[in-house]
C-alpha cells in the first residue's frame, strides 16, 4: 500500500508564496502609480461640471474648473493626463477647422494648465478631427463620403503643432490614418517641437467597446462607420504591421486599444519592440466593470487591481484608464 510520502511532490512552488514578504520580493510584475493615466473632457463655457451619463464618475469639464479634477488626482499620486477637446457644436464643420485654433477649449486648457501647475504634471494631447467635424469622422470626406487619408494626416501635423504651441508634453494620434506619425514629427519638427514625443494610437481596433466615450466625446460618427481605417478585431498579424510602421515613422510610444479584450495583441506587440507600450483600459470595458461592481458580481478593490494588473502583465508599461485616480488611491490603501 502506497503512503502520503509516495506522492511527495519534487517541487513546492507553494514555498514561494506561503510567506507573504517573499511572495511579494520575488513579484515578477507591479502596478504603481506612476503608470496611470487620466483622461480629461474639456468643454467650451465657464463654471462648467456636468457629469457625463454614460460614463460613470466622469464629467464634462470647462477649463477654469479642471483643477477640481487634477488636485485629486495629484494628491492620490497620478501625474499624468490625456486632455480630449470638445468645441461648440455650432463650430463643427466638415473640415473640422477648429481642432487646431488657439482659442478652443483643449488648447485653452494646456495654457492654463502649465501656467498653473509647470513641469508638475505631463500633459498629453489627444489629436484627431472626429470631435471638430460635423460628420464625425477622424479626418476629411473625399467625393465618396471616405476619409481622405493624405490630406487628414497632414492636417493632424497642424493640430498637433497646435498643442505643442499651447504646452503640451505629448502628441497622442488617435485618427489611424496611414503615415500620420511620419506627418506628425515633421511638422513638430519644423516648428521647433524636436523634443516632443508622439504615443501613436498604433494599434486601434474598431471596437464595440467604444460608445461610452463617443457620448463623451460627441464623436460618433453621423454616417457608416470607421472600419476602413480602424483594425478588424480579427486581425491580430496587422495589428502588429500597423505598429511597427508607426516605430518606423519615429513613434516614441505604442498603444493598443481597447485593452482588456486585446492583451493576446498586447503580449505581442510587447515582443516585437523595445518602444515602450502603452494601452487604454476604453470606455465599454471601464463600465463593464464599473456595472460588475454595482451589481454586487465583482469585489470594486480587487477587481479594478485585477484587471489594470493583468494588462501590466501582457506588456504594458502606461494605463490610460478613467479609474487612475480610484487606482492610485486603491494601490495606497494597499
Amino acid at each position: 500500500m502506497k503512503t502520503s510520502s509516495d506522492f511527495t511532490p519534487a517541487a513546492r512552488l507553494r514555498r514561494l508564496r506561503e510567506n507573504r514578504i517573499l511572495a511579494e520580493s520575488v513579484r515578477e510584475v507591479s502596478l504603481e502609480v506612476r503608470q496611470l493615466i487620466l483622461p480629461l473632457f474639456v468643454v467650451t463655457g465657464r463654471g462648467r461640471r456636468d457629469p457625463v451619463p454614460s460614463l460613470a464618475n466622469v464629467d464634462h469639464c470647462s477649463v477654469d474648473r479642471l483643477p477640481e479634477l487634477i488636485d485629486p488626482a495629484l494628491e492620490a499620486g497620478v501625474r499624468s493626463f490625456m486632455l480630449f477637446g470638445l468645441p461648440d457644436p455650432a463650430d463643427k464643420d466638415p473640415e473640422g477647422t477648429t481642432a487646431w485654433r488657439d482659442d478652443q477649449p483643449v488648447q485653452r486648457a494646456f495654457s492654463f494648465l502649465r501656467e498653473r501647475y509647470g513641469r508638475e504634471v505631463l500633459l498629453t494631447g489627444d489629436v484627431c478631427m472626429c470631435e471638430y467635424t460635423s460628420h464625425g469622422h477622424c479626418g476629411f470626406l473625399d467625393a465618396d463620403g471616405c476619409v481622405d487619408n493624405d490630406s487628414t494626416a497632414e492636417a493632424l501635423g497642424r493640430i498637433a503643432v497646435s498643442h505643442a504651441r499651447a504646452g503640451a508634453d505629448m502628441v497622442a494620434p488617435s485618427a489611424m490614418m496611414d503615415g500620420q506619425v511620419a506627418a506628425i514629427r515633421s511638422a513638430l519638427d519644423s516648428e521647433g517641437h524636436v523634443s516632443t514625443p508622439i504615443m501613436s494610437y498604433s494599434t486601434k481596433f474598431a471596437s464595440a467597446f467604444y460608445g461610452p466615450f463617443r457620448d463623451a466625446a460627441g464623436s460618433a460618427p453621423s454616417h457608416g462607420d470607421r472600419r476602413g481605417y480602424q483594425l478588424a478585431s480579427t486581425n491580430a498579424r496587422e495589428a502588429l504591421r500597423e505598429s511597427l510602421a508607426d516605430e518606423d515613422e519615429g513613434a516614441d510610444i505604442l498603444m493598443v486599444k481597447p485593452s482588456l479584450l486585446y492583451m493576446d495583441v498586447l503580449a505581442r506587440l510587447r515582443e516585437a519592440t523595445l518602444l515602450p507600450i502603452a494601452c487604454y483600459l476604453v470606455s465599454g470595458e471601464y463600465m463593464m466593470l464599473r456595472h460588475a461592481v454595482a451589481a454586487g458580481a465583482l469585489d470594486e478593490k480587487r477587481g479594478m487591481l485585477e484587471a489594470h494588473l493583468s494588462l501590466r502583465r501582457a506588456g504594458a508599461d502606461l494605463i490610460i484608464t478613467y479609474a487612475a485616480v480610484d487606482v492610485a488611491r486603491m494601490l495606497r490603501e494597499r
